[in-house]
Formats: structure tokens, C-alpha cells, sequence
């Protein structure tokens, strides 16, 4: 992936944030044990991560790193710092520790979470620093008082534009100036999914167009979509539910796609999961039966069902900040796009010569056509008829 292969090494490669950096190298210049924590906020993608990463590198520092959003309490944090924390590292010049997300926690009072980082910052021997999307989330209001906030702005449209052009330059991919200036437009100050959008179109090229950019078209329709999840899944009101998809300029099937993706990342409960998910499988089901049949009335069930019947699955609204995800289902139908395309034109030209259904072909004959593929005279038979 172009995230990881092009993840800055040393803050002399750090993209922008002059003055967080200023403010962390300041933190960390005066941090003493006892002192308080690194807090850097602001949206994904802007660095939060990688600078830390970059400044361990750079100081030979050996860095403990854990995601709060995947722990469920005071336990695991303790296995990752509770030692760590106490004593000195054997093999580099010393450790710094990095809790990223830490808002991904918020609500898990119960589980000691919370207080399990404080305790960790107050009796540390080693510099603690905290990445944040929301740090003003009521849940975290005890958390700020043992920290120092560092903000993140949005990385310059002109920066992540030089960052997109200087991989495209080691890849070898030529390109439309319009192009790069159009990701890092459409990105909103996000790096890495300038990057990741980068890479999902230049996948398999040696150049790309402004032509390219059609598989972004959910691009643009993100941020009304992620607005409506949130309020579906903290509404307590039905119509409130109801209403979340009204501006969504997106089909049934793929807002589902939506929902799916994200039930997991707000309901914590497994009676809650499988209560939304046996509403969005019923909304699912009359769905289908109005392609089939043609009966829109149905449709009134699948927007209810969908929306109400989800959001209603969970026995109180969490509270927590939510960091919901795009569909990993519309992600890899974008990414394969080009690919699909032509398979179907391939699967014409066969349909032709054997004479039957493309939809035959790909679940009857390539099957069988895979057990051959190794065969090089049946390979070139092949070849020949598609040529």
C-alpha cells in the first residue's frame, strides 16, 4: 500500500504541521515524569500518527504503541504500559508510548479504560502521547486535565498535491497536473486518503487522466453519508431515523452497504449487532422482492426497516465518538471497476463463440477453464479465441 510504502521515516519527510511539530518538540523538550501528556487532535489523515512514529525514528526511541479503540478496558492497557512504563529500555535511547484514538474508549468508563491512561501518565518514567479525532467528547473531560492539546489543521491543498506528484515520480506513473490538484482538492485536508485514492486509481496504469477520477464518484457523497449515520445511530427517534437518509443521494442497496459496514463500530452489545442486522437483513429482503416483482409499495418497509429498525436495535444512544467507515464492499467495486469491465468484454467474445450466456460461461466453464490454466497449449487456444 502507498500509505505504508510512503509513511514518512524522519520528521525531515513530515508533510506540513509546522506548528503542532513546533509544539510537540516544545512538549517533549520539557516533559519530566509526572508531567502531562501529548494530546494531538484534529481529523485523519493529517499526521497525528506519523509524527510520532517519524520523532522515534529520529531520536532512536523505541516507541510501545496501541490503538485504544481495539481494548476494552483497564486490563489490556496495563499488559501493553503497565510495565513498560517503570522501567528503561535495553537496546535504545529510551521509549515513548502512543495511544492512538484514545476517543475511540469514550464510554468505557465501566471497563476502567479511562483511568487506566491516567494512571499510566501520572506514574510513567517515559513520555505518554494520546491521538485524538474529538477531544471535547464529554467522556473525555477528566482525560484533558493530564494533558497538553496539540492541534492538527487540514494539510494544505499545494502540500498533499507535492506529496501525490513525488509518488507518482518514484512509481513511475506519468500523469495530468489536473488530476493530483483534483485528489488533493477532493481529500479535504486528508493525506492519506489523498494517497489512498491515488493509488486506487493508478493501480495497474503506467498514467492517469482526469478520466480516472470517475471511480471516486462516492467521493463527494461521504460526508453527507457519514452525517447521516450519525444521526441514525444516535437518534432515539424514530422519524428522527427515518429522516437521516432523506438528502443521501445514494441507492437503497448502497446505503445498506453503509449501515452493514458501520453497525459494529457503534453497537458494543452482541443483542444490539444482531437486532440491527435482522432489521437491515429484513429491509434486504423486501428490497429484492421489489426488483423482482416490480411491487414498489414494499419500498416503504426497506427505508423503516433500514434506518428505524436499526437505530431502535440498541437499548440506550452510546455517547462515544464513532469513527465510521467507509464500505469495504463500494471500496474494492471501485478499485476493481477496470477489471470487471474486462472480464464482461471477454466473457462477450467467448459468449459468442460457444454460444451461450455469459452468466454460463462464468459459473459453469471458467471453473473448469481454471483447472486447465496451467496447461499452455489450452492457454493459447484461449488466447487465440479472445484475440
Amino acid at each position: 500500500m502507498f500509505t505504508i510504502k510512503y509513511r514518512p521515516k524522519s520528521l525531515k519527510d513530515f508533510v506540513d504541521q509546522k506548528e503542532a511539530l513546533a509544539k510537540f518538540l516544545e512538549w517533549y523538550k520539557n516533559w519530566k515524569p509526572g508531567s502531562k501528556a501529548a494530546l494531538l487532535y484534529g481529523k485523519p489523515g493529517t499526521g497525528k500518527t506519523c509524527l510520532v512514529e517519524a520523532f522515534a525514528n529520529d531520536k532512536n526511541l523505541e516507541l510501545i504503541q496501541m490503538n485504544a479503540s481495539d481494548v476494552r478496558g483497564k486490563k489490556q492497557i496495563e499488559e501493553v504500559f503497565g510495565h513498560a512504563s517503570a522501567v528503561a529500555s535495553f537496546f535504545k535511547k529510551g521509549r515513548i508510548f502512543l495511544i492512538d484514538e484514545v476517543d475511540g474508549i469514550a464510554g468505557r468508563e465501566d471497563a476502567g479504560g479511562i483511568q487506566a491512561i491516567i494512571e499510566i501518565i501520572k506514574k510513567s518514567k517515559h513520555p505518554v502521547v494520546l491521538t485524538a479525532n474529538d477531544p471535547y467528547d464529554p467522556k473525555l473531560r477528566i482525560l484533558r486535565e493530564y494533558c497538553e492539546l496539540i492541534p492538527f489543521g487540514d494539510i494544505p491543498v499545494w502540500d498533499i498535491e507535492k506529496k501525490l506528484r513525488e509518488i507518482c515520480e518514484k512509481e513511475g506513473i506519468e500523469y495530468e497536473k489536473e488530476v493530483l490538484n483534483q485528489l488533493a482538492k477532493r481529500s479535504e485536508g486528508d493525506l492519506r486518503a489523498a494517497i489512498n485514492d491515488l493509488e486506487t486509481i493508478a493501480r495497474g496504469k503506467k498514467k492517469i487522466t482526469l478520466k480516472d477520477l470517475e471511480v471516486l464518484g462516492y467521493r463527494e457523497r461521504e460526508r453527507d453519508m457519514f452525517e447521516a449515520l450519525k444521526i441514525l445511530f444516535k437518534t432515539s427517534s424514530f422519524m428522527g431515523a427515518k429522516l437521516s437518509i432523506a438528502n443521501v443521494d445514494l441507492e437503497p442497496e448502497n446505503i445498506m452497504w453503509w449501515i452493514e459496514e458501520n453497525i459494529p463500530n457503534e453497537y458494543e452489545k452482541a443483542e444490539e449487532i444482531a437486532r440491527a442486522y435482522e432489521a437491515l437483513a429484513k429491509a434486504d429482503l423486501f428490497r429484492v422482492r421489489i426488483i423482482s416483482r416490480n411491487y414498489w409499495k414494499l419500498m416503504r418497509y426497506v427505508n423503516d426497516l433500514m434506518t428505524a429498525g436499526v437505530s431502535m436495535a440498541k437499548n440506550e444512544m452510546y455517547r462515544k465518538f464513532t469513527k465510521y467507515q467507509f464500505p469495504a464492499k463500494l471500496r474494492y467495486l471501485a478499485a476493481s471497476k477496470e477489471a470487471r469491465e474486462e472480464e464482461r468484454e471477454k466473457l462477450k467474445k467467448l459468449s459468442k463463440i460457444l454460444n451461450c450466456s455469459t452468466k454460463k460461461i462464468k459459473t459453469e466453464f471458467l471453473p473448469f477453464f481454471k483447472v486447465l490454466e496451467k496447461d499452455k497449449n489450452f492457454q493459447k487456444f484461449i488466447e487465440s479465441l479472445t484475440s
